[in-house]
């Protein structure tokens, strides 16, 4: 592994580390030199289960280039399981560093065909799933800050375009990951008590989920850069789980091929303010008027 050693003596998770982002993020960061939770399910494109282990396929290609990891199996949207996680980490290598919260599934459907259990699931494993996972880490940091030893813990999530654009046929998807956003930014505002910051990304690349929704995007090209190769995610999470990224937190970025975009939120717009009560039959030019006045919002993709 002849990778800078950005993160050498560092504990890391990464949740969804079977596949996809979430193996290139634990095979970089074991190049950077720390020690890995590979955590998955080995479950299907849409969360179903199976008897697949792909876990422990990450942990002997790691343990193979000279590096250190272990596997686990635990449903991170799950309270005990994730509280499992949490702990198999400080137990097996003595601490916590970073956390990167990858883990999920798509079950893309129009709206008006979404059923109750699709949007229940995806929410689930998405929004509950960084949640679960963020506050026992937290809860472990915030005992070593009150016990006077020092930390320098990172948590990066994954959030999405489809959650800061919106995407068609992916309500529940994009509800969730828009959900990650802004608790990226309460987390970010809470945690920096304890040495703690919070970033979020929102990747493009080349995964089970991208290629079924934006096949010919992401097909793969004969020669030349593969922009949409999932390697090229990594090496920004990589720096954000780095000491290096002490100063950066509560930011979102976009990722894709060799392009970094630091995303700007929701912010106040532009104002009018009357001093008084409005009357419903006055506000048509008023809006009219805003809307003249404020920056295009980004189109949705799909639309």
């Amino acid at each position: 592994m002849d990778t800078e050693r950005i993160c050498a003596g560092r504990t890391v998770i990464v949740t969804g580390a079977g596949r996809g982002i979430g193996r290139a993020h634990a095979l970089a960061f074991a190049a950077a030199g720390a020690r890995v939770v590979v955590n998955d399910l080995g479950s299907a494109l849409d969360g179903a289960a199976t008897a697949e282990t792909p876990a422990d396929h990450v942990v002997a290609e790691i343990e193979a280039l000279g590096g250190e990891a272990v596997a686990n199996g635990d449903d991170v949207a799950d309270w005990a399981g994730a509280h499992r996680l949490i702990r198999q980490a400080v137990g097996t290598f003595g601490g916590l560093h970073v956390l990167v919260n990858n883990a999920g599934f798509v079950r893309d459907r129009m709206l008006v065909n979404l059923g109750e259990d699709e949007w229940d699931a995806v929410i689930r494993v998405h929004l509950k799933g960084h949640f679960a996972t963020m506050r026992h880490a937290i809860e472990y940091w915030r005992g070593e800050s009150k016990a006077g030893r020092p930390v320098d813990g990172r948590i990066i999530n994954t959030s999405s375009g489809a959650g800061l654009q919106g995407s068609v046929g992916q309500g529940n998807y994009g509800a969730a990951k828009a959900g990650i956003a802004g608790l990226t930014l309460t987390a970010a505002a809470e945690f920096a008590r304890y040495g703690v910051t919070v970033n979020a990304i929102a990747p493009a690349a080349r995964t089970r989920m991208t290629e079924t929704v934006f096949a010919a995007a992401m097909t793969k090209p004969t020669d030349g850069f593969d922009a949409m190769a999932p390697d090229n995610v990594s090496p920004l999470v990589v720096w954000l789980g780095s000491a290096q990224s002490a100063d950066v937190t509560g930011r979102m970025f976009e990722v894709e091929g060799g392009k970094v975009a630091l995303a700007e939120g929701w912010r106040h717009g532009v104002a009018i303010d009357r001093g008084a009560r409005w009357n419903p039959v006055e506000l048509g030019p008023v809006v009219a008027d805003l809307i003249r006045k404020a920056t295009p919002p980004e189109p949705v993709y799909g639309a």
